[in-house]
Order: structure tokens, then sequence, then C-alpha cells
């Protein structure tokens, strides 16, 4: 197999570009809703309000351009194209870290992030505290290939990931992630412990027991969140862990569809109060929108709910590399330091913070730089 490495540039066609403003133009519309706020969903007004935005001031090249600022490759994992970030630090003594998105994001996630964990020198920070950041895309997302057979599971991800590191020369390195990317992170550290000097995440899948007869009122809480979340807030991920390609037909035709499976997730996760433009701009979540649209990766993203949402909740590898846990607020599940220590056999660093959610590099970069900083200062 071979390990070639290629420069990649993100670089949508003329003939994409126009396709995307004809189907904009000639979105068939859904009747409002009957409520006056977002508790049946994404509103009509502010979709439509988005996608004539997109269509008329948003402009894909200048943010294309943007995004190419990072140095990009594409390479082949077990048969597969990977696309990433590699941006190197120019301090010799930097940690090689990798960075892992999650559904409904992207790499779009950490533009924010990638410079100042490069070349914190050149943001106020401390040489000490560099990293050479690798930001791969997860197969079936982005400008990786789609897997054209069952079997990309998240342990089948970590695997690649830890290849790929292998691949760019660093022999040890540290990991990170949110969403999915924690648990592709996660599984870095179950198979990888030779070679991963630890993990950081800020989604903790480390949640109580309901039996337990003495949970506290913080623990309470994080039960009653994982409650409100599959009586309320689950439908997309039963639905891409059952039947992705049937959710697909309609995303994959409709830029309208894709925007609003996506942006409804950012407003629900984030710590916005009640609108997603509060912490992000309407240029960023299109640009996030546009890692899905461009390539057409509705189905081949959901697909990976199919192959491991149930799995990743079950299982429970033993994790032996240090673990780091930014607990944000707004997150979807909570936990507390007592079940992370019970989940992971060496926890290195907890914290709770008082503000951000789910999409932690993207709503909160500062917290996010200072926490995965903080968490391998002592691990360097």
């Amino acid at each position: 197999m071979s390990d070639h490495i290629e420069p990649f540039r993100i670089a949508a066609t003329d003939e994409q570009l126009g396709d995307l403003k004809q189907r904009l133009r000639n979105t068939r519309w859904p009747e409002q809703e009957c409520v006056d706020d977002w508790t049946q969903g994404i509103p009509l007004s502010y979709t439509q309000e988005l996608c004539k935005y997109w269509l008329e001031q948003y402009d894909w090249r200048a943010r294309e351009e943007q995004l190419n600022r990072f140095p990009q490759f594409r390479t082949t994992i077990d048969g597969l194209g990977i696309h990433f970030i590699h941006a190197r630090s120019p301090h010799p003594d930097a940690m090689p870290l990798v960075i892992s998105h999650g559904w409904p994001g992207s790499i779009v996630e950490f533009h924010k992030v990638i410079e100042p964990l490069t070349n914190p020198t050149a943001f106020g920070g401390d040489a000490a505290d560099a990293f050479h950041v690798v930001a791969p895309s997860l197969p079936g997302y982005g400008f990786s290939d789609k897997p054209s057979r069952t079997g990309w599971k998240v342990q089948r991800i970590a695997r690649a990931w830890s290849q790929l590191m292998q691949r760019l020369g660093y022999t040890r390195y540290a990991a990170q992630g949110g969403d999915w990317g924690a648990v592709v992170t996660m599984y870095i550290g179950v198979q990888d412990p030779d070679n991963c000097l630890g993990i950081h995440m800020n989604l903790v899948l480390a949640m109580p027991d309901p039996t337990m007869d003495d949970l506290t009122e913080q623990e309470k809480s994080a039960l009653e969140k994982m409650k409100y979340y599959n009586d309320w807030d689950s439908g997309y991920s039963k639905q891409q862990s059952t039947r992705p390609q049937t959710v697909g037909y309609g995303l994959t035709d409709s830029p309208a569809g894709q925007a609003a499976w996506i942006i409804e997730k950012f407003w629900s996760w984030m710590d916005c109060d009640g609108h997603p433009e509060n912490v992000v701009t309407r240029d960023e979540l299109l640009d996030n929108v546009m890692l899905y649209w461009l390539p057409a990766t509705a189905t081949s993203s959901a697909r990976l709910y199919w192959e491991s949402f149930n799995e990743a909740f079950a299982r429970q590898d033993p994790v032996n590399v240090p673990v780091g846990c930014s607990i944000f607020p707004k997150e979807i599940f909570h936990t507390s330091r007592r079940l992370a220590e019970r989940r992971f056999a060496n926890v290195v660093y907890f914290n709770e913070l008082d503000k951000g959610g789910h999409f932690a590099a993207f709503e909160q970069p500062e917290s996010y730089l200072r926490e995965v900083r903080t968490c391998f200062r002592g691990l360097r």
C-alpha cells in the first residue's frame, strides 16, 4: 500500500456553484411552523433568510481561500482516501496533536484554533504550549473518500488516525476531539497506548448508571439531560443510525434541506441564547454546510451512525492512557469527575466551564485553547 501524501486544495467548480444557486432559487418551501419558537424545528422565516443570504451574498470563493490558508493533504489509509490539515509549528519542541470533528461538524470547526495551537507566541502565548496539528476529515465527511463497504466503525477510524500520525513521522502524539471525534479519540487511547501520550475530550461519555442510589445533583441533572436528548433531540440519530440511505436522498438534493438539517443542531447544541448566530457568524455556519453540500456527503456522513452509534454507548473498553475532560455547560451529555474516574483509569485533567456547548473550538476558541494547552502541559 502506498504511503504517498499529496497536497490538496479546496476548489469548487463553477458548475457546482451554479447548480447550488439554481437549487436555492427553486426551493419548494413547506408551510410555516405552528409555534413561535424552534420547538417544531428550525423556523421557516430564518431558513428562508439564511438561504437568501446563501444565494445572494455568501461569497464561497473568499471563504474557500480562507480555508485554504491551512496546508491540506490527502493520503490513502486502509484503502480509503483521507483528507487532512497538517499545520506544523515553527517551534521545534511542539507536541504532535490529532484533532477530530464529528457530525454535523467538519474541519471548519477548528479554523479559529489551528494557528494559535501551532504558533502560540504569535497570539500572546508560550512556545512551550505549541502543537503540530493534524485535523483529518472523517471517512465519508468533507473531502475524505466515502466508504463503499461496511466496516468503518470508530475503532477503524482510530486505527487510521494512528497510522496517519505514524506516516507523518509522529511516533509519539496526543489526540483531542468532540462529538464522534471524542469517541474516535477515546479509541486511539484504547488501541494505541504505546504511541499516544494522552487524550482530551470535550464530549465525555461517562454517564451515571440509573440504578445508582447516591447520585449527586449534578449527576441527576446529567440523567435529565440524557432523557431530554432521547425524548426530544435524537430523532436525527435514530434516522441516521437505522436508515441513513433514506434520509440522504432529500438532503443530497436540496441545499435548503441540508442546511436546515445541520443548522438546527447548532441551535440545539450550542450555548447560543436561542440563536446560532449569537455565537458564530452566518458565513461560518454556511462554510460548514458547504463541506457537506459540495462533496455530497449527507448519506456517507450519516452512515457513521449506522456503523457505530449504539456500540459507542454500550462498549466500555479500558482506557489506560492519561485522559483530560473539559465539561462545557450546554454539552449534550454531562459527567462528573467521579464518573469520569470510574470510566477512565488515569484522569489527569478535569474542568467544568461556565460558558460553551457542543462545538467547543467553534463557539469558545479561547476556552478551547486554554483547556487543550492546560491538559497536555504535564504530558510533554
